[in-house]
């Protein structure tokens, strides 16, 4: 299995989603220029965080944070559905300590879409307390429903805020941000 990650003008943690990638989850992995058409055989693509394109990749839009400040810290995520290749060696109701780090993470969609997500199950992650309760305090930018995390219809794109390559290792304070990349790997490696 070979991974990819997109770079582009305004990108970020992308060198460091390709560490992540290579040295923690020692997995084949390439750099893929964003206008380029050659994917280069990879199975598995990671659009690391940035700005330049706007964060238009799933349902909504992810907005200024409510106080209008760029807030980085970590922060507890619940994970509300386990059966995704993205959180398959998670279980429903474990709390991730993971990292944010962005000025624009306040998710906001319309009223039909976020009863689609509901429905669907589509809501991956929830900002929480450290005991798993999703509360306005636990909310670090405002996102409604507290979402941090949601996945597409066919369960095969997730589209998250958090950022999961700052902790996936114990030198960086914390490793729970590398079951993300672990159940991607497993998930590969069945098919």
């Amino acid at each position: 299995m070979k991974f990819g990650v997109i770079i582009f003008p305004g990108s970020n943690c992308d060198h460091d989603a390709y560490w992540t990638i290579q040295q923690v989850a020692k997995q084949p992995v390439t750099f893929l220029w964003h206008d380029s058409h050659d994917l280069e055989n990879c199975d598995a693509i990671i659009v690391p965080g940035g700005f330049a394109y706007g964060d238009y990749l799933l349902p909504g839009a992810l907005m200024r944070n409510v106080g209008l400040k760029y807030v980085c810290k970590p922060v507890h995520v619940r994970v509300e559905s386990a059966d995704t290749p993205f959180t398959n060696t998670c279980r429903e109701g474990e709390v991730l300590t993971i990292p944010i780090g962005h000025m624009e993470g306040n998710y906001f969609c319309d009223e039909s879409t976020l009863a689609e997500l509901r429905r669907d199950r589509r809501i991956v992650f929830r900002y929480a307390t450290p005991e798993g309760q999703v509360t306005p305090d636990a909310n670090p930018n405002g996102s409604l429903d507290n979402i941090a995390g949601i996945c597409s219809p066919g369960r095969n794109v997730l589209g998250m805020m958090p950022h999961p390559e700052r902790a996936a290792e114990p030198e960086l304070g914390g490793t729970d941000g590398f079951k993300i990349f672990e159940s991607l790997v497993g998930a590969m490696a069945e098919k």
